[in-house]
């Protein structure tokens, strides 16, 4: 049950907070690199340059990355960010851009490293903003991480079973998450991870909880709801992800899940209620994958 995903603890004191007025910066927002989550590059008259290579200002090791792959320069009062023709591109907003004027809060993605742009206006508290939602959201998805999943778990467990209600949790993966990586690139595959969270996320009720638990592997917390309800509710996301369009550079992929779902049952706890969801899960991918066990 272990995830292979490993959290680092940052103390405060190590953020090394910015004073007022702050300068333009780029905050790290999301890295396969752990050591680079929370970092500032500031942004000043001189031309930035991102790249594989050493030369350049931000060093990327990334098979994805070009060895130079873009550049951020100030033009008048406002900082573009220009693609150097790299091989994979260059990406704010999730749009590909070869020339684009930054604003407040763009994400520029490089590779598997994504950028957070912060204007010197009031940079303290978008700062605190910024890394505060690193500790409770899964920066390359936009949903929640794997920490708030266990922390709301440690919560909703107590209150079922003070309320006596029903308390349902649903686990999934992507099929074959390795096949689409190798076929259409990581690159790719960080859309159809992104694409398939905010997809379940919008069909998911207020109450609902959705979490990235490590790499491919979800899951949904379902207050209130008893398996059949939470069978019901896996189905629909299962039979909705399969038939989207994932479409990315013009390929549409083709993309599954396999889930599984277990209503919590007296005695267990949250390592317990996650060990059940998931060996169904697991009887899921047994049984042929793109399917719902319960």
């Amino acid at each position: 049950m272990d995830s292979d995903i490993k959290t680092r603890v940052t103390p405060l004191d190590e953020l090394k907070l910015p004073q007022k007025p702050g300068q333009d910066c780029l905050v790290v927002i999301y890295s396969s690199d752990a050591r680079e989550l929370g970092k500032r590059h500031v942004l000043g008259a001189q031309p930035i340059q991102m790249g594989r290579g050493s030369d350049n200002t931000i060093v990327l090791e990334n098979d994805s990355v070009s060895r130079r792959h873009c550049r951020i320069e100030k033009r008048g009062r406002a900082y573009f960010v220009q693609d150097l023709q790299s091989t994979n591109g260059t990406y704010v907003n999730d749009e590909l851009i070869s020339d684009y004027q930054l604003r407040r809060g763009d994400q520029i993605k490089v590779g598997d490293t994504i950028f957070k742009f912060l204007s010197g206006s009031d940079m303290e508290a978008q700062y605190h903003e910024t890394i505060y939602k690193m500790t409770i959201v899964d920066g390359l998805t936009g949903v929640n991480n794997k920490r708030y999943l266990l922390e709301t778990m440690e919560r909703e467990i107590p209150r079922a079973r003070r309320h006596e209600r029903p308390l349902t949790l649903v686990m999934f993966d992507i099929d074959h998450f390795k096949h689409i990586n190798d076929t259409y690139g990581h690159l790719a595959g960080d859309y159809v991870l992104k694409e398939m969270a905010q997809l379940v996320k919008n069909r998911l009720r207020p109450d609902d909880v959705l979490g990235r638990y490590g790499g491919e592997e979800f899951a949904v917390l379902l207050p209130e709801t008893n398996t059949e309800g939470g069978a019901a509710i896996a189905e629909e996301l299962r039979r909705m992800i399969a038939e989207h369009p994932f479409m990315f550079e013009q390929e549409r992929i083709q993309v599954t899940v396999s889930m599984g779902v277990a209503m919590l049952q007296d005695g267990w706890d949250v390592l317990q209620f996650i060990k059940q969801a998931d060996e169904r899960l697991y009887a899921a991918k047994r049984d042929g994958r793109n399917k719902v066990c319960f």
